[in-house]
């Protein structure tokens, strides 16, 4: 039986990490908001691995922190340990990982979830997406709830079809053995969207009392707690250890003897999986000279005993997965709790999106996260937020925020997904960004908060802190550049104890600060004055100083491309009318429909002289629009 139970102005369909951040962000804007999960159970579920952030991934949580967004403020509260990556390289891909607590970030996002002004929780199936026309006006849920809606987004994750893997052994489920959604691809399939079939993985979980970490090697936290959130300057708290040990050639020999009952080998999984997160049979059969893999163990939570087994993702059954764990050193004796799966899922290709997010086809339908072809939490998330956002412009019929690929790691991602494509899970990677100096995780809050404040997502009070940040950053640089100090016997000793070039004459501050050698304490111990500034605004003087000429040279680079992002190109344009266009540069051109000359040029299949011929007619157009 179908009945009408209510009225939203914006549905999001799944409550993962995309979904939950779809919805507090249409909600914090003002918008009534039902956010719908199968299970309320799989809120913010930490599905597979319980860690935030990492390489890049760091930069998209400071981003979506920077906007208002919920993730990094949820993996401050709910952190046993923090990391920051590669601090032997430059700032650029400097990265903040966390292990969380699966349970208590779940937790923690459901209760924020739940005391949401504007939103609402709804447990159950959805089942059909309701149109009009061309345009969406709601979802049907499984059990005959009909909810109308002016926007609708769909953040289904991996639900979508979802089949587990052990093995020989395969059934319907979604992760975590969580129900799948069954109904909604046809759905889907009745809009006219094309789906695919992607492949994700785990290891297997295993009882940390059964592990012997002494033959392991301990991998301890940083001994300063740098938080994710903008508004946290510290965290205290004690950190709970992770262990790092290695598989051997016994267990790559019980792998080789077995892959042929691997789902992935033995043709049961049709399903691309993720090229950088590669199950251990996969890394068995592309790197056969390999001696040993690195396996970390990693704790689930302080509320619980489970142990993640990080580099021993797989799909083998459970005799296989029980033989190869224990040649490794320290899981002699191991138990597993939770067996290692392949899940396989639709999902749509994300070429058919908007920059915005919105489909091409169906107004008012957006699609965030996993459904759109990428991996991860923090992928994930920041497609939610940007979703949410538009969702909102789509309904005021306001501008819509669509991050360039100079401003965000997050313009990035979804430029790459509505522009290019992908033929297998998206995972960010600072390779993908080529202004990654100017997108640096310190200064997230410095090139996106205005745009959340002016978005109505940040409020008034941390709009205030921000503003002061900045002042100070800018004060001290004018600071530093002004004060100057003289080549007395004591500078001199401090700089040869540090291996700086002596001075002659007096020098900045600034210059100073620009030595390799030289950090901000040093400036203070030499000026014997203690700053009143904090870490973060500490950070930021500090990268901007000794980068300066990096940056500058960066930020011209990105002018050159907001010109060409300038250049728009209209909405109608018909590309078989464009004289000398080649007929495939046409085709995806007219599929793909760019906003802007420099979207058209990163096309696969449109070529520099496409772009030409794009350019030459764009400019007949005008001057006979002026005539």
């Amino acid at each position: 039986m179908k009945f009408t139970a209510g009225h939203f102005d914006i549905i999001v369909i799944g409550a993962g990490h995309a979904g939950c951040e779809a919805g507090l962000v249409a909600a914090r804007m003002g918008y009534k908001t039902g956010v719908f999960a199968i299970s309320l159970d799989s809120i913010a579920m930490l599905a597979c691995n319980p860690s935030i952030g990492g390489t890049s991934k760091g930069h998209l949580v400071r981003e979506i922190d920077a906007l208002g967004g919920q993730i990094g403020i949820n993996a401050d509260e709910t952190l046993i340990q923090m990391k920051m990556l590669n601090t032997a390289k430059g700032p650029a891909v400097h990265s903040l990982r966390a292990q969380a607590d699966k349970n208590l970030y779940h937790g923690a996002m459901k209760r924020t979830l739940e005391r949401q002004e504007n939103l609402w929780l709804r447990e159950g199936e959805v089942v059909e997406i309701l149109t009009e026309g061309e345009s969406v006006r709601g979802v049907r849920l499984s059990t005959g709830e009909i909810y109308t809606a002016r926007a609708v987004i769909l953040a289904s994750g991996v639900y979508l079809k979802s089949k587990i893997y052990i093995g020989e052994y395969a059934r319907n489920s979604g992760p975590s053995g969580m129900f799948p959604a069954n109904e909604l691809s046809k759905s889907l399939k009745d809009l006219g969207f094309q789906l695919r079939r992607f492949k994700t993985g785990t290891p297997a979980r295993v009882n940390k009392n059964s592990i012997d970490f002494s033959k392991t090697i301990v991998q301890p936290g940083d001994s300063e707690i740098i938080p994710f959130s903008f508004t946290n300057l510290t965290i205290e708290r004690e950190q709970v250890p992770c262990h790092l040990t290695y598989t051997n050639e016994k267990t790559h020999e019980i792998i080789r003897e077995n892959i042929h009952r691997s789902p992935m080998y033995s043709g049961q999984i049709g399903g691309t999986g993720a090229r950088y997160c590669p199950s251990i049979e996969d890394k068995i059969v592309r790197f056969p000279d390999k001696d040993s893999h690195q396996i970390f163990l990693e704790p689930e939570g302080i509320t619980t005993d489970e142990i993640y087994v990080q580099g021993l993702s797989t799909s083998l059954p459970i005799d296989v997965q029980m033989a190869m764990y224990r040649t490794v050193k320290g899981l002699e004796n191991v138990d597993i709790i939770r067996p290692g799966y392949a899940i396989e899922y639709d999902c749509i290709d994300p070429l058919v999106l908007k920059q915005t997010l919105e489909s091409k086809n169906v107004s008012g339908l957006f699609f965030a996260g996993q459904i759109n072809g990428s991996s991860g939490y923090e992928e994930a998330a920041g497609q939610g937020l940007i979703a949410g956002v538009n969702a909102v412009k789509y309904i005021e019929e306001e501008p819509p925020l669509i991050l360039d690929r100079s401003q965000a790691y997050i313009g990035v991602l979804i430029d790459d997904l509505t522009t290019k494509g992908t033929n297998e899970p998206y995972r960010m990677m600072t390779s993908r960004a080529e202004y990654r100096l100017l997108l640096r995780q310190d200064n997230a809050d410095m090139r996106l908060t205005e745009i959340g404040y002016n978005m109505g997502i940040i409020d008034e009070n941390r709009y205030d802190r921000y503003m002061k940040k900045k002042e100070n950053i800018a004060g001290e640089i004018k600071r530093l550049k002004g004060v100057y100090i003289a080549p007395t016997e004591r500078v001199l000793e401090y700089l040869d104890k540090k291996q700086s070039a002596r001075i002659k004459s007096g020098i900045s501050l600034y210059d100073l600060l620009k030595r390799p050698e030289i950090e901000y304490t040093d400036i203070e111990k030499l000026e014997e004055r203690k700053s009143s500034l904090n870490r973060q605004e500490i950070e930021q003087i500090q990268v901007g100083i000794k980068y300066e000429g990096y940056i500058e040279k960066q930020m011209r680079q990105a002018e050159q491309f907001k010109k060409m992002e300038r250049r728009l190109i209209p909405e109608d344009l018909d590309y078989k009318k464009v004289h000398g266009l080649r007929i495939e540069a046409s085709q995806k051109l007219d599929s793909i429909r760019p906003i802007s000359i420099g979207q058209a040029s990163r096309i696969s299949g449109v070529s520099p002289a496409d772009i030409s011929v794009l350019l030459i007619h764009l400019e007949k157009m005008h001057r006979n629009g002026s005539q």
